[in-house]
């Protein structure tokens, strides 16, 4: 690894899980370069004011059988976040080969659990239905999503009860996400999560049966699937924990046989950010990954 990305590793720890600052760390080294991809913004899915997502369109002519997608749901505590704020996403993704969807999701307070899940099946939908106008494979898709983006997509993946008689995905990349409300409720002291829990409370609400019922790792139904389930090496304690605990439950209760990854010197805000730059921590296996599990069959 050159000096540079090492620089960049120790002011990120110094900079600690600080979103801010991280974001100042990456935003003279994010490429945000066309590279001839194609940019289709604020395209409705739905009929929330939240309800609108991007298209980037990887540049040069598409495979025979059009380009594999990847849907990218973003970050923010539940409460807050943007499409905009992982346009080096959509972007690096394009530059690699993927039709990539950026979606906006109701935020809570004004929506609350199971507004996420719900807003993902409905990007979905779209996405079946639309994206073979942007020249991409309708049956190929990815689902991901990073911090509650990823409790979105897990809940959406895992569950049944979320999903149409006709869902289908190719595999699906959970970062750095909280996937049982349940435990991060009861253990707020050893975690340090504060009292009220502003992102928590706001959207899943306070009653523990509720918290029960919210808790995805507690409510596993669907069928094994390519995963990949990932986390920072600096990350919040409680997104460490939520990784391991998912990881388990899938391997020994439900057949499941996820990728476990690791991100090395990151912390819970920066893997996003490193996309389309020199620090390949991320992009390196997120790129492995997603091509393994798009690849086209190999004739006969």
């Amino acid at each position: 690894m050159n000096s540079a990305t090492q620089a960049l590793w120790a002011r990120l720890r110094e900079a600690g899980n600080d979103m801010p600052a991280v974001a100042a760390l990456y935003a003279p080294l994010q490429q945000v370069v066309d590279a001839g991809v194609t940019r289709h913004a604020d395209v409705a899915y739905g009929p929330h004011e939240r309800h609108r997502l991007d298209v980037y369109v990887p540049p040069g002519t598409a495979p025979a059988q059009g380009w594999p997608v990847v849907v990218f749901f973003h970050g923010g505590g539940f409460i807050r976040g943007s499409k905009e704020h992982r346009e080096n996403l959509g972007r690096f993704l394009a530059q690699q080969g993927f039709v990539t969807v950026l979606p906006n999701y109701r935020l809570a307070p004004a929506s609350r659990w199971p507004s996420g899940p719900e807003d993902v099946v409905a990007v979905w939908r779209w996405t079946r239905q639309a994206v073979q106008g942007y020249t991409a494979d309708a049956s190929c898709v990815v689902l991901a999503g990073e911090s509650a983006g990823a409790a979105h997509v897990a809940a959406a993946v895992l569950r049944r009860e979320f999903q149409p008689a006709d869902w289908s995905i190719r595999a699906a990349v959970l970062l750095s996400g909280p996937y049982n409300p349940r435990l991060e409720g009861l253990a707020r002291r050893q975690f340090d999560i504060a009292t009220p829990d502003p992102r928590n409370d706001a959207y899943f609400g306070t009653d523990p049966s509720a918290l029960a019922q919210a808790s995805t790792v507690d409510h596993v139904t669907a069928q094994p699937l390519p995963l990949l389930i990932g986390f920072a090496e600096q990350d919040l304690l409680h997104m460490q924990v939520a990784a391991g605990e998912l990881f388990a439950r899938l391997v020994s209760e439900h057949g499941f046989s996820p990728e476990l990854l690791r991100i090395p010197h990151h912390n819970h805000f920066s893997p996003g950010f490193s996309l389309g730059t020199g620090d390949t921590s991320l992009s390196r296996p997120l790129l492995a990954f997603l091509k393994q599990h798009t690849a086209a069959p190999s004739p006969g």
